[in-house]
């Protein structure tokens, strides 16, 4: 559960807008994605793997972003 701490003066708009924020950087809406469907653990980490080399080849230099 996100408990939002405001002030009596403050708007409810940037109330609203810190609830966003921290709804956001909780990933509860990534979990729940991940969940509405099985992946084998061999693809998931396989998905991983590519994008670690991704990464990697973007730090080098070999791709343009």
């Amino acid at each position: 559960m996100l408990i939002i701490d405001s002030k009596d003066c403050e708007n409810i708009d940037k109330a609203l807008k810190k609830y966003k924020k921290k709804f956001e950087k909780s990933k509860v809406l990534l979990q729940l994605r991940a969940r509405q469907s099985f992946m084998k653990p061999s693809v998931k980490r396989r998905g991983e793997i590519l994008k670690a080399v991704y990464k990697q080849n973007l730090a080098i230099g070999k791709i343009e972003s």
